[in-house]
């Protein structure tokens, strides 16, 4: 009889540091692939990691039910990949329950049994939490060394943080509660503590009376990468916002927010996420969950600002951007990212990559018919339409993965939308010198068709490095001050216009132009072109 302990991970590239450490829980990894889609970009990324944390790989190939499987040529993947024998991949159908057994054979067989000492002090690595109304943050453990029982006094290494558990107990597969959990085994602790950021994924649990010298390797903050403002369309949902975003915070330690002002979109919150993906299900859940109806900014990043005074800053918002004269130089993360495409779209990645800035670093065939090629990539080209434009063209056969490289110094500058002479703050931005002309084309132009037409001519312009780089006008609404003469001398009709030139004149010195909540919906819309 035996008990195997299964731990399911996030496979998007955005929740890469909770697989590690769900990596670093386990013994062993099955390598699951689509018979139909083959190993992609993210299943490569994985397989690395779960080689690095030494885990024994048990590589199943599955969906043989489909139609459009191809397990042979899967197989050949794998065993070039691998170098193991493709006879001896397993081929199953989750669905159909075909072959399931020999996956469960092929773990006792393969995989060994956990290890660890019940009598070392303990050590117990987090590997994933969650919120619970009644227990607090209910934290997902493996215990490497030592026990824990029911009434010990625990302390977290990370935060030093100390408890009482309200409960412990193992996952069968709900929660079921236990006496104590030993070395090698793998269950949960209800920590009663009010928010996940004091019970972080990484962290190492020990006994507050005999703690562990070191805690495990590997632990790091979470630490945003993309950021956004989020700005609800009715000022009244202002504070069904900011308590959705704290009850979404509850459960989500990398998500983080605070109050952000624009001139323009009023009250609202500038929030981080790990990646656009991430951003993605927030604005989702915000939505479908909470039923708002909120404006999301275009997504930044997170630049290093290095000022002549010889500090550094980070900033994340273009608001922020100091005066261009103390400004030494702007810093940009830089991120390094792995393609994996069919051979037959080479040519097609290479044009994607040469027009969003990319670095050819090198590529390798991991199969005969595949191609891996890596970029150096800055990741504000990234994260607006990289991976849909390479979803696109590659007929969705590519697949993408990237980790951060580096911040690296760039030719930025802050782009300004200048309505009627004053800026907008929530149309700045901060891009490449060789983007900034277009983007500012492309913003002038979807403004000059929303902006309503006034009294006088609005002046529409595109701003960087200090000088206006393009600009329109929103024509003037046109008063027939000549309806009224019906005769008389020509000069009468001139002294009419001139009166009329000069009122305008005024106008547009004392003028406000109001730009419409429909004219940022159309604008900033993240996703909309």
């Amino acid at each position: 009889t035996y008990e195997l302990i299964l731990i399911v991970t996030p496979g998007h590239v955005d929740f890469g540091y909770e697989v590690s450490r769900a990596l670093a829980a386990c013994e062993g990894a099955l390598l699951v692939v689509d018979a139909s889609q083959g190993v992609e970009a993210q299943t490569l990324a994985n397989l690395y990691q779960a080689i690095e944390a030494d885990l024994e790989g048990i590589p199943v190939i599955n969906k043989i039910d489909l139609i459009s499987a191809r397990p042979d040529e899967v197989a050949e993947e794998i065993a070039t990949l691998l170098g193991v024998p493709k006879e001896g991949i397993i081929r199953i159908s989750a669905k159909e329950g075909t072959n399931v057994e020999a996956v469960l054979e092929a773990i006792v067989d393969q995989v060994p049994p956990p290890s660890g000492d019940d009598a070392a002090p303990l050590r117990a690595l987090i590997f994933d939490s969650h919120y619970d109304s009644y227990k607090g943050v209910i934290a997902y453990v493996r215990v490497m060394e030592g026990k824990i029982g029911a009434t010990d006094m625990l302390r977290l290494m990370a935060t030093g943080v100390e408890l009482k558990p309200v409960e412990i107990g193992i996952f069968t597969p709900g929660m079921t509660p236990s006496a104590s959990l030993s070395a090698g085994e793998v269950g949960y602790i209800a920590t009663g503590l009010k928010t996940v950021q004091e019970c972080r994924v990484g962290d190492t649990i020990t006994q507050a009376g005999h703690p562990a010298s070191q805690p495990l390797p590997g632990y790091r903050k979470a630490k945003p990468m993309v950021f956004a403002g989020i700005f609800p369309v009715e000022n009244d949902d202002y504070d069904n916002l900011k308590e959705a975003l704290e009850k979404l915070q509850l459960n989500d330690a990398s998500l983080v927010f605070e109050p952000e002002i624009s001139q323009a979109l009023n009250f609202g919150f500038r929030c981080g996420f790990l990646g656009t993906f991430h951003m993605e299900i927030i604005q989702e859940r915000l939505e479908r969950e909470y039923d708002l109806d909120i404006v999301v900014t275009a997504p930044t990043v997170e630049y290093e600002v290095v000022m002549r005074s010889g500090e550094v800053v980070h900033i994340n918002s273009p608001a922020e951007l100091p005066d261009e004269g103390l400004i030494e130089e702007i810093r940009e993360p830089w991120m390094k990212i792995e393609i994996l495409t069919p051979t037959e779209f080479y040519g097609t990645v290479m044009d994607i990559a040469t027009k969003h800035r990319a670095n050819f670093l090198g590529q390798d065939y991991p199969t005969p018919n595949r191609v891996q090629l890596v970029f150096e990539l800055p990741l504000s080209q990234l994260i607006v339409d990289f991976f849909d434009q390479l979803k696109a063209r590659t007929r969705g056969y590519a697949s993408l993965d990237y980790q951060f490289s580096e911040y690296r110094k760039d030719d930025l500058v802050k782009l300004e939308i200048l309505v009627n002479d004053e800026p907008v703050d929530a149309f700045a931005s901060i891009v490449h010198r060789d983007d900034a002309y277009h983007k500012g084309q492309a913003i002038i132009s979807k403004l000059k068709d929303v902006i309503p037409r006034q009294l006088f001519a609005v002046p529409i312009q595109a701003s960087a490095a200090g000088r206006v780089i393009s600009r329109a006008n929103v024509k003037a609404l046109r008063k027939d001050v000549l309806a009224k003469c019906y005769g008389g001398d020509i000069t009468r009709k001139k002294k009419l216009l001139e009166k009329q030139k000069r009122g305008k004149r005024r106008m547009k010195m004392v003028g406000n132009v109001e730009i419409p909540q429909e004219a940022f919906l159309t604008v900033l819309r993240y996703g909309e072109d």
